[in-house]
């Protein structure tokens, strides 16, 4: 058992235990005295009693976890417990508006003793302790059960001192005053039940508390990669606010961005407001900054397929697209032409029919080839080839790696070029460079080199 249910739990059993002590002590005072205002403060108690009992029950139950049956927990036991407490204020409400309207038309005796007025005081002293308690326990858990507790004791200081009233009154010989008083806690007591069951049935048809669905669209908006907050879904279960939100986000993202984003998502909304948890869906959407690169590349992406190559030109008003395609370089080319078909067709569809598309398929270049490494003096010659031909843009050629295969030698090396140099520049150069050391050795196969910036 948790902390703030282990809370619940204990201020709602020493609440039932308060309650039943007022409650003797107010209908010992109520028959002694012969107030009405007093007895229906002793009923109003004997509810409460009743009530809190039931609270204690249902805060028992809603802090069982989830289960198969009950997927979001059984918190709103607590909201139906509340209800039930909503029925026991109307009933009892009702029939002191009924005795008190009788006892305006009669004679009635009152004793206004000090037992009664002492009841009463202490009865006023309690609540308020009790109210003070169940009020920050209730901040604490956002319990619904206890709420309605809070709520009571609340209730019971205002009829208390209306009781204290209507003795005062009967006191100085007007002893209509205690009916009176009794007519004005039945109209308390039934105030304070419409507003307990307003809150228990807007619970129970998960209305969502007021302003929340626009805070937390705020808050979600504001998270970057965030382009739109589509809607907004939230319902009420005990402490806590479920529900789930759609956001809109660029379709070009990679998948691992889309998900950081969505959990970048549930961390401002759980920072802003603790209480709220939310699955977060996604909608992909395309933005009108989007170029025709990153276009092709989502089409691509959608097929599962490899290009490179991607050009773009403007040929007499009329765009012009090209770009190759990796397949699988023992795949049929009957089969390869099919999946390059498609990718035109939907590059068609995605930057409108009057477009050019051609394609140039190419085998995929991963190959595995047995090696192992060439003799030193060859590594040694590759390397000092590398330096020789390097030009001003590439320097510092390193951990030079040379391995021997059917197919011929596999060169792999490091160098740096200028952090400020351009992509295109750099891999040009780095292109030159090998083009330079392949035409000094026929028999390199491949040459990959690492650019580094240069520090």
């Amino acid at each position: 058992m948790d902390k703030a249910q282990s809370i619940k739990e204990r201020v709602a059993l020493s609440s039932a235990a308060a309650s039943a002590l007022l409650t003797i002590g107010k209908f010992v005072a109520a028959l002694s005295s012969g107030s009405l205002a007093l007895l229906s403060e002793a009923g109003h108690n004997l509810a409460d009693t009743g009530i809190t009992i039931l609270t204690y029950y249902a805060v028992r139950i809603a802090g069982k976890p989830a289960d198969a049956e009950h997927n979001y927990g059984h918190a709103k036991v607590e909201t139906l417990a509340a209800l039930a407490e909503t029925a026991f204020l109307f009933t009892l409400a009702i029939f002191i508006l009924f005795e008190a309207v009788r006892r305006l038309h009669e004679r009635v005796e009152i004793d206004a003793n000090i037992f009664a007025f002492g009841v009463l005081v202490v009865s006023i002293v309690v609540d308020v302790s009790r109210s003070i308690v169940l009020s920050r326990v209730v901040r604490e858990t956002k319990s619904d059960a206890l709420a309605a507790d809070a709520l009571h004791f609340g209730s019971d200081i205002v009829g208390s001192c209306l009781a204290l009233l209507g003795l005062v009154a009967a006191r100085f010989g007007f002893p209509q005053g205690d009916a009176l008083a009794a007519l004005a806690v039945a109209l308390f007591i039934a105030v304070v039940g419409y507003r307990l069951g307003r809150r228990a049935v807007d619970n129970l048809i998960d209305a969502a508390p007021k302003g929340l669905a626009g805070d937390v669209r705020a808050v979600a908006a504001n998270v970057p990669g965030v382009v739109d907050v589509d809607d907004v879904r939230l319902r009420p279960a005990g402490a806590e606010v479920l529900g789930d939100i759609g956001i809109s986000v660029p379709r070009t993202l990679p998948l691992e961005k889309v998900a950081a984003i969505k959990d970048d998502v549930s961390a401002a909304i759980a920072a802003a407001h603790p209480g709220v948890t939310l699955t977060v869906t996604t909608t992909p959407v395309a933005l009108d900054d989007e170029s025709v690169l990153e276009r092709v590349l989502l089409i691509a992406a959608k097929r599962r397929a490899s290009v490179h190559n991607v050009i773009v030109q403007q040929v007499a008003g009329r765009t012009s697209l090209s770009f190759d395609v990796e397949v699988d370089g023992s795949m049929p080319l009957g089969q390869a032409h099919a999946i390059v078909s498609g990718l035109e067709s939907d590059a068609r569809k995605e930057l409108g029919p009057d477009i050019e598309v051609e394609t140039h398929i190419e085998p995929l270049e991963p190959r595995a080839l047995p090696g192992q490494d060439a003799p030193e003096d060859v590594r040694k010659a590759i390397a000092a080839a590398l330096i020789k031909s390097a030009a001003d843009k590439v320097v510092a050629i390193h951990n030079v790696r040379v391995r021997q295969t059917p197919d011929g030698l596999i060169v792999n090396y490091h160098c740096r070029v200028d952090p400020k140099l351009s992509v295109d520049a750099a891999h040009e150069a780095v292109d030159e460079l090998e083009e330079r050391v392949k035409a000094e050795f026929p028999n390199i196969l491949r040459i990959i080199g690492h650019a580094e910036p240069l520090r």
